[in-house]
């Protein structure tokens, strides 16, 4: 008994390997990307940087939009692979590319026509409005791009084809590195565009990308994962979608909705906190691609494990699944710590600007450890069994009724310091463990949501 549980361990071990290995290189990648846009911009001065941290809540919203979409194809279509029912992923990837997409082209012709209105949004200070726009309109055409290669790559990862995913990406950002360089810093002759150079090698690089899955997709034998998916229709299918999926989607925007107010909250407490929040949170997105990985990558095991009917297996997993991912978060938190010495070394900030970046590391590694535990509950193992609408009625009580009332107040009422504001704003993660840990505890996330058809 105890050869066959440590073989099936290894076994888990050996599938997630397979699945986080490819997604954590990805989000590393994507990662080392901001890192070197940050970089880059810290030569050009401060106040790109901050207005192009900003003016990112624009993507950050739409990223929300997509990833809803895409967790709740994974969701599914991960089931359905597990009953090996390729006809029903199909439909399901034509339903999901219908709604991202018509998200993505609303995206792109609000940044290309009016793009100071969207970094209006998140800050007053016109020096930040116009560097902030430009970047905007450069970037209008990525969003629509964006929006479409993200549910292809959620049908590719569904079936466990992640590392195209990986190769996919890290051509695509690659590139994007080389040509902020170019438009940056006038390489080739090229003019100095600056920040609105960051968004034009963006907009190029989303587009490389688009066609590369789009290529490969059409080169599957089995799940074949093409435009003409936007033509099938089925009403149980589109049905389940929806009731699995709109949860996820209404999560992630709330999320991100609730994170955007944060940064719109921040960005009236001066540039200084705007810029150390900037380049922070490029260390911590470094230092947690690895948990948060685990935490969505775990999602298409456990999906596979109840897809095909094995309900003990999975809940064995899922035990699996949360040390390793918690353990992965301390292990973020200690990294990100440690990392303190090297920020100098990624933007030249004020002095006022240094003394808040170097409290905000600390502060964003105190909240690491409990957004992995949230994250892979949530996110990996209750999407898993499509019980999506727990994570979207936790944000909308934690983060909406309590952290975003109490950052409004505390930064136009009580008027605290920037950093107290802060603090309050990242509590949000340790009010809502409790009752995340005791709904795990109810396994109500433990069920099959395919159908024989």
């Amino acid at each position: 008994m105890r050869r066959n549980i440590d073989t099936e361990a290894k076994n888990f071990y050996k599938s997630l390997f397979h699945v986080v290995g490819p997604i954590a290189i990805q989000n590393l990648i994507s990662a080392a990307v901001s890192s070197a846009d940050v970089i880059m911009l810290g030569f050009v001065g401060q106040t790109s940087i901050a207005a192009v941290s900003l003016a990112s809540n624009v993507m950050f919203i739409l990223i929300m939009i997509a990833t809803g979409l895409s967790s709740g194809l994974v969701m599914m279509a991960a089931q359905y692979w597990g009953k090996q029912d390729y006809n029903s992923i199909r439909t399901l990837h034509g339903i999901a590319l219908r709604i991202s997409a018509s998200f993505g082209l609303l995206f792109t012709f609000a940044a290309f026509f009016v793009p100071k209105f969207l970094i209006g949004i998140f800050t007053s200070d016109e020096g930040l409005i116009e560097v902030g726009s430009s970047y905007i309109k450069a970037m209008s055409l990525s969003y629509v791009c964006f929006a479409i290669s993200q549910i292809f790559q959620a049908g590719f990862k569904s079936i466990e084809r992640v590392k195209i995913v990986t190769v996919i990406t890290a051509t695509s950002l690659s590139l994007n590195i080389i040509l902020n360089a170019v438009f940056i810093f006038g390489i080739f002759g090229v003019p100095k565009l600056g920040a609105m150079g960051v968004g034009l090698a963006t907009s190029i690089s989303r587009l490389i990308e688009l066609i590369f899955c789009v290529i490969y997709g059409y080169l599957q034998k089995d799940v074949k994962f093409r435009f003409s998916n936007l033509l099938r229709f089925n009403k149980l299918l589109t049905s389940d979608f929806f009731k699995y999926s709109l949860p996820a989607l209404g999560n992630e925007l709330v999320w991100g909705a609730g994170f955007a107010t944060y940064s719109v909250i921040l960005g009236h407490m001066g540039e200084d906190i705007v810029a150390a929040n900037s380049v922070v949170n490029v260390v911590r997105n470094l230092c947690t691609v690895l948990c948060f990985g685990m935490a969505y990558g775990g999602a298409v095991v456990l999906g596979k494990s109840m897809g095909a009917g094995d309900m003990e297996l999975a809940e064995r997993n899922a035990r699996r699944l949360i040390k390793s991912t918690f353990v992965a978060g301390i292990a973020g938190a200690l990294l990100l710590i440690s990392l303190k010495p090297l920020l100098p070394l990624i933007a030249d900030l004020s002095e006022n600007a240094a003394r808040y970046r170097d409290i905000l590391l600390y502060i964003n590694a105190f909240s690491v450890a409990a957004a992995s535990l949230n994250t892979v509950l949530i996110c990996g193992i209750f999407r898993a069994g499509g019980d999506a609408k727990f994570g979207f009625i936790m944000d909308c009580v934690f983060m909406w009724g309590i952290s975003v009332p109490l950052g409004l107040l505390s930064a136009f009422v009580f008027k605290l310091q920037p950093l107290w504001i802060y603090f309050i704003l990242y509590l949000d993660e340790f009010e809502k463990m409790p009752v995340i840990i005791i709904r795990y505890f109810k396994k109500k996330w433990l069920k099959n949501i395919t159908r024989d058809l």
